[in-house]
């Protein structure tokens, strides 16, 4: 089993983007083995985006989607949003509209065809447990493109196997969704051989990553899935950067939120660590206490081929630099309730001015909850869109509070915000970014991936 001593982070939209994963794959070799991820967050919106935007993204997207089996479908997407900025991309719902389905799963296929372009080294793909609604339809595209690993955080990913197993075995799969207040979930399903009308072959079965916090949620993965479900773990520490497992005792992180490496090792499955590991130092600490090496972030969002927009990067780089950039944890802004590292930057909504001044949006629906209606049917809220529609849909003021646009925020960072759309970005990053001082000159400076990859590896 390919087992690489570094993987790197699927963060945000698109800040691990499919070049960013691709020059992290490529650059993999024997004793320094490395893994690209793409971040797989709301590909579909990612997409459609890049299709309006045109230019170099949608001749990267048509490249990609060539080889896809069923060239119609793939087709249909691009003639509905190629070169159309004004044109509305829908939202997810529990029955998604057969356009939204054939964007979502062309997506997934396109970015990971994208990234494994002229290589055949491995390609990881994140997802966030936490936004359910997607994971049928885009886990069929990206192993419909081949994908070989699959990462998966924020949440309890128990449910992830299963689907895998379904997929390569040619069967539907289903995946269940927590409806607020209500013991029993919402069970989707998606059928390959129903949607496309005919037989779908077994697919390439994907490794499988899943992300935890803590000794127990590991324990209780591996106690819960079969043998063989899980080819390792992710242990993210709480420095990391995006969303963070709440603390133990709810208000602030503390020695009870710290994993015991060793209890883990007992496990028997391969793990790596995130969160401040990104040195070589650290590196081989991890490796010391048994990981098999680390995953790691921030070192790559903020390289050249992050899909990260240049200014915001270049901003963050400067500061880093100088000694001034300030990360905090916010536990209110994220919707999901999860922590939330935030960069603090000026014209985002991290900026008590620019947080008051926004009008409170929902437009993108990635993060809704599901709730039920009085009659009977699902509904969809979430605690970042405009008070008097949370509150008409049975939600609490005390959940509004701080809260801000994850969504609109990540994709204005990611530079996929369209002429019109007024929202701000938020930017998230880890704890440490001590490793700017070894890969920059000066403030102005840049460096790229591989220039990470040979700090990492002290090559």
């Amino acid at each position: 089993m390919f087992l690489p001593r570094i993987i790197q982070g699927g963060m945000g939209v698109n800040t691990s983007s499919p070049e960013l994963a691709r020059t992290v794959s490529m650059y993999s070799r024997p004793g320094n083995e490395t893994l690209g991820t793409i971040s797989g967050t709301a590909l579909e919106i990612v997409m459609a985006r890049m299709l309006k935007i045109g230019g170099i993204y949608t001749e990267r997207i048509v490249t990609a989607l060539e080889d896809f089996p069923f060239r119609e479908v793939a087709q249909r997407v691009i003639n509905e949003y190629g070169g159309k900025p004004s044109k509305g991309i829908p939202v997810f719902s529990v029955n998604p509209s057969r356009a939204l389905s054939e964007l979502t799963i062309c997506a997934n296929y396109a970015f990971v065809k994208m990234a494994k372009n002229g290589h055949s080294n491995p390609i990881s793909i994140n997802y966030l447990e936490k936004i359910a609604m997607p994971h049928l339809l885009a886990i069929f595209g990206a192993m419909l493109a081949g994908v070989d690993f699959i990462t998966m955080g924020a949440g309890i990913p128990d449910q992830i196997p299963a689907v895998i197993s379904a997929y390569a075995t040619g069967n539907p799969a289903t995946y269940k969704i927590p409806v607020v207040g209500e013991r029993e979930r919402y069970e989707i399903r998606f059928n390959p051989a129903e949607f496309f009308g005919c037989a779908i072959p077994p697919l390439k079965k994907p490794g499988f990553i899943p992300i935890v916090s803590s000794n127990v949620l590991g324990e209780i993965l591996k106690k819960r899935l079969p043998p063989g479900s899980i080819q390792g773990a992710v242990i993210e520490k709480d420095t990391a950067g995006g969303h963070n497992a709440p603390p133990r005792n709810k208000i602030a992180y503390g020695p009870d939120d710290e994993v015991d490496f060793l209890r883990f090792t007992k496990l028997e499955l391969p793990f790596w660590i995130a969160g401040s590991y990104a040195s070589p130092e650290n590196l081989a600490l991890a490796e010391s206490v048994g990981a098999n090496g680390i995953q790691a972030g921030s070192i790559f969002a903020l390289s050249r081929e992050s899909g990260m927009r240049s200014d915001i990067r270049e901003e963050i780089i400067r500061q880093a630099f100088n000694g001034t950039l300030k990360i905090r944890t916010d536990m209110r802004i994220s919707p999901t309730g999860f922590p939330f590292k935030v960069v603090e930057l000026a014209e985002t909504i991290s900026d008590k001015t620019t947080y008051d001044s926004r009008d409170r949006i929902c437009d993108k629906g990635a993060l809704v909850v599901l709730y039920r209606k009085p009659d009977g049917s699902i509904g969809y809220r979430c605690p970042s869109e405009p008070i008097d529609a949370y509150l008409r849909k049975g939600g609490k003021i005390e959940d509004t509070v701080g809260r801000g646009c994850i969504c609109n925020g990540l994709l204005v960072k990611a530079e996929m915000q369209l002429p019109g759309e007024k929202e701000p970005g938020v930017a998230t990053l880890g704890d440490d970014t001590r490793f700017i001082r070894h890969l920059v000159t000066g403030p102005e400076d840049s460096y790229s991936a591989v220039d990470a990859l040979n700090y990492l590896f002290r090559t």
